[in-house]
């Protein structure tokens, strides 16, 4: 009797599910690691500070001028040439992904920072706060409105980017899928099943920030 496509994802469960873990893990780490390294970086670029911010530019243009692809390659293949470092493909997906997504996180910071008043700033200066009092409890807190939208976007593009981490050799959700199709022939439902997956992801992310925008524009 021919298998059917219930039986089929039935069967590969436990497959997906482990390729679907790692797909995961590899996102929540990079999305911290762009979240901490991308505050950082856009707090860094409104210091003023002249070699720090040309040093945070170098980055930002880095990474914006070579494709993630290049970097995923660099850092795996590259490392252990140049520099005697041998990363584990998931480490090297996780550090690429989040350094990647600290330069989008870092803009959209940078950016809702300076769209404050300069007045804010000043204000909190003629009190005595010292800068990390002044990011902490003066800046950070009024941007958040204008940040979190353009943050949760980039969280979203990390989440589908991961799957580029397959080309490095982890296994994630794609390799097992691919792996299925070898085995199967079953294209279309494996394909399918990966369409929904990343959908049911990034689609609550995707919604959560249209919300936000809307009730912040409107308050």
């Amino acid at each position: 009797m021919a298998t059917t496509g219930f039986e089929l994802l039935w069967q590969a469960a436990p497959q997906l599910a482990t390729g679907a873990a790692r797909t995961l893990g590899i996102s929540a780490l990079a999305i911290a690691l762009a979240t901490v390294l991308g505050a950082l970086q856009g707090i860094g670029r409104t210091l003023e500070v002249r070699w720090l911010n040309a040093v945070l530019r170098v980055w930002l243009e880095l990474f914006r001028a070579i494709p993630v692809l290049v970097w995923l390659y660099l850092g795996f293949f590259g490392l252990p040439i140049m520099l005697g470092i041998n990363l584990p493909a998931f480490a090297c997906a996780v550090l690429v992904l989040g350094l990647w997504g600290a330069t989008e996180v870092g803009e959209v910071v940078r950016g809702g920072l300076q769209s404050l008043p300069r007045g804010q700033r000043d204000a909190g200066l003629a009190i005595g706060l010292r800068s990390s009092q002044l990011y902490a409890w003066v800046l950070l807190p009024q941007a958040v409105k204008q940040i979190t939208p353009g943050v949760i976007n980039v969280y979203t593009r990390v989440i589908k980017t991961s799957s580029l981490a397959v080309l490095i050799g982890v296994v994630d959700i794609t390799k097992v899928g691919q792996q299925i199709i070898e085995r199967t022939y079953a294209s279309v439902l494996i394909y399918g099943f990966l369409f929904v997956f990343f959908f049911l992801v990034c689609y609550p992310l995707s919604s959560m920030s249209r919300r936000l925008e809307r009730r912040w524009n409107h308050s």
